[in-house]
C-alpha cells in the first residue's frame, strides 16, 4: 500500500507541477514547444537534481519515458485550456504549493529508501520540490518564487522533516506522508492567504 501511495503522489505531483510550468509559458504567450518545455522542466526538473545527487542511475524520467509523455500531454492540454483561467498567477501559487509538499514528501522518501541519512533525505525532498520550480522561473523569466516574502522553501522543508522525523520514529509511512503533505500544503497555503513570513534580515550600522 505505502509503496502504491508514493508511486501515486509521485504522479500527481508531476501532472500539477507541469501545469504550474505551462501556465507560466502562457503568461509569456509563447508556442506550445515553449509550454512543453516549460512544463517537462518543471515536472521532472526536482527529480532528475535528486537522482543525480542519489547517484541513482537511470534517473527517474529515463527508466520510466511514460513521464515524459505525461508532461508532454499536459502541457499541451494547458496550452488549449489556459485561457480559461481567470487568474494564471493565482492558479500558478496554488498548483505550486500542491506540488511542493508532494515532491517534499516524494523526495525524502526516496532519499530514505537508497540509504540517505535523515539530514540528507531532508535536504533533497527540499531540492525535489524546490528545483522544477526554480528552473520554470527563470526561463520562464519570472521573479523566483522562493524570493516571495511569504513562506516556501519552509514549507517544503516542513512537509520533508515531518515525513523523516515521523518515519524515523516508526510511525506508519502511510500516516507519515498524511501528515508531511498537511504541514508542508498548510503552511504554504497560509503564507499565500495570510501573508505568513519568517523574519527578515534588516540592515543596521556595523559595531565599532
Amino acid at each position: 500500500m505505502f509503496a502504491f501511495s508514493i508511486a501515486v503522489l509521485d504522479w500527481i505531483g508531476l501532472v500539477v507541477f507541469t501545469i504550474t510550468g505551462a501556465l507560466v509559458a502562457s503568461r509569456q504567450q509563447m508556442d506550445v514547444v515553449g509550454f512543453v518545455l516549460l512544463g517537462t522542466v518543471t515536472g521532472i526538473g526536482g527529480g532528475t537534481v535528486r537522482d543525480l545527487l542519489l547517484d541513482r542511475h537511470p534517473v527517474v524520467w529515463m527508466e520510466r519515458p511514460e513521464y515524459l509523455v505525461a508532461c508532454v500531454a499536459v502541457a499541451t492540454a494547458v496550452f488549449f485550456t489556459a485561457h480559461l483561467a481567470s487568474s494564471r498567477l493565482r492558479l500558478i501559487l496554488w498548483f505550486d504549493a500542491a506540488g511542493l509538499a508532494l515532491f517534499a514528501t516524494v523526495g525524502a522518501s526516496i532519499a530514505l529508501d537508497h540509504g540517505a541519512a535523515p539530514v540528507v533525505a531532508v535536504t533533497l525532498g527540499v531540492i525535489t520540490a524546490t528545483f522544477g520550480g526554480i528552473i520554470r522561473d527563470v526561463l520562464g523569466q519570472e521573479d523566483s518564487i522562493i524570493f516571495s516574502r511569504e513562506i516556501y522553501v519552509t514549507a517544503a522543508l516542513a512537509a520533508a522533516a515531518t515525513y523523516v522525523a515521523l518515519a524515523g520514529t516508526g510511525v506508519p509511512r502511510d500516516a507519515a506522508t498524511v501528515a508531511a503533505l498537511l504541514a508542508g500544503f498548510g503552511l504554504r497555503a497560509g503564507a499565500l492567504l495570510r501573508g505568513w513570513s519568517l523574519p527578515r534580515y534588516r540592515a543596521r550600522p556595523p559595531a565599532r
